[in-house]
């Protein structure tokens, strides 16, 4: 067998080949949705990408008869390590061939890197950041991915745990299918306690002011960087950070899906759910320009699920029950609007209130994600 050489990605012409791995690696895979190569190529500029203000990435592809086998990269965020009081590093954009001769090399590189950089841990995947997409499927390979949310074929599990690394979390994503969502009772109980935590608390609940956006997008922040401070790997978002995912995710917003609660016009919670563009997107072979913006807007008409991304309250306020306001709307708006479901993802294995509030609406675990460590 021809040897397999290591390569870090310098040039323009590597950078590309990095790029372009999985779309020809996933040609045959029918649940794999191609994202689109201009956010591929945003996420992994670091001149672009405010997330590399306070970030360190490299990254390597693998090599074999000049074909590219396989890809990585190695992430440094300072702003971990300082909010954690860590020195981890972590690995991402991991992609390769069903062969742990070509995983490990991949692993090599990355590993040496995070060791020159004084990281004591590897943690991963992580592409780039637990604000991005993060963790590897362990199952439900069946259903094809939503929005922002990792695939990965069965055997990467096997690649990963070989080199050494061990699970550190489990994330799980839920399903709520429309059929679960017009339970009449569950509806009138979660009517019930919206209405008495409005009158009991003060609390007002409004859709996004879209014609405000910079300041709504400042409350968001603001809601998001107190009420998941204490969530396994959180890191907050600084401001360049959450203007740049906020001007992401524009395009994707139905008012009628986001959400703040407030108490004296001051927000305490924040509850975030966007139609799956993942279905718009799916079959362009990641290329909008020239002819797929046409099936993209053909494609966005017919889009009949959701992902609830975000569902928050500000520390002080919670255990409260405001989030009850936040499903009550999202499943009434969901219906009117006549989506078959949606994925709430992800939740971490010990979030048990969440975990608990999901099956009680209804929902049912029908993916794992993990997020792997091994010690440097």
């Amino acid at each position: 067998m021809s040897e397999i050489k290591v390569i870090p990605v310098e040039s323009d012409f590597d950078k590309k080949r990095f790029i372009e791995f999985p779309y020809r690696l996933y040609a045959s895979d029918s649940n794999w949705v191609e994202p689109l190569r201009f956010d591929v190529k945003n996420n992994l500029d670091t001149k672009k990408n405010p997330f590399y203000s306070h970030a360190r990435l490299r990254m390597w592809i693998a090599v074999r008869n000049s074909e590219v086998v396989g890809r990585i990269a190695a992430i440094v965020n300072d702003n971990h390590n300082s909010f954690h009081n860590e020195k981890t590093g972590f690995f991402g954009f991991f992609e390769s061939l069903d062969e742990k001769a070509v995983s490990a090399l991949l692993f090599d590189s990355a590993m040496g890197f995070l060791r020159d950089e004084g990281m004591k841990t590897a943690r991963g995947p992580v592409s780039p950041s637990t604000n991005d997409e993060c963790g590897l499927l362990v199952s439900g390979f069946d259903k094809e991915p939503v929005m922002l949310m990792p695939y990965n074929p069965p055997y990467y599990e096997e690649l990963i745990t070989s080199y050494g690394f061990q699970k550190a979390k489990d994330m799980y994503a839920f399903w709520i299918s429309k059929d679960v969502i017009k339970d009449q009772k569950m509806m009138d109980k979660l009517e019930r306690i919206t209405e008495m935590i409005k009158k009991r608390e003060g609390i007002v609940y409004r859709n996004i002011n879209m014609k405000d956006f910079n300041n709504e997008v400042r409350r968001v922040k603001e809601v998001y960087n107190d009420a998941w401070s204490r969530n396994w790997g959180f890191v907050p978002l600084t401001d360049d950070e959450i203007n740049h995912l906020a001007k992401n995710l524009k395009m994707a917003v139905d008012p009628d899906f986001v959400q703040f609660a407030e108490i004296d016009g001051k927000p305490v919670g924040f509850s975030l759910t966007l139609p799956d563009i993942n279905q718009a997107i799916k079959g362009l072979n990641g290329k909008l320009f020239p002819f797929g913006v046409f099936k993209f807007l053909a494609n966005k008409k017919k889009i009949d699920r959701l992902r609830v991304i975000i569902m928050g309250v500000k520390k002080d306020y919670q255990k409260m029950g405001i989030d009850a306001g936040f499903y009550r709307d999202v499943i009434k708006a969901g219906n009117r609007k006549q989506y078959t479901g949606a994925e709430i993802s992800w939740v971490l294995e010990d979030n048990l209130a969440m975990v608990q509030t999901a099956e009680k609406l209804g929902a049912r675990i029908y993916k794992t994600f993990r997020i792997f460590d091994k010690e440097l």
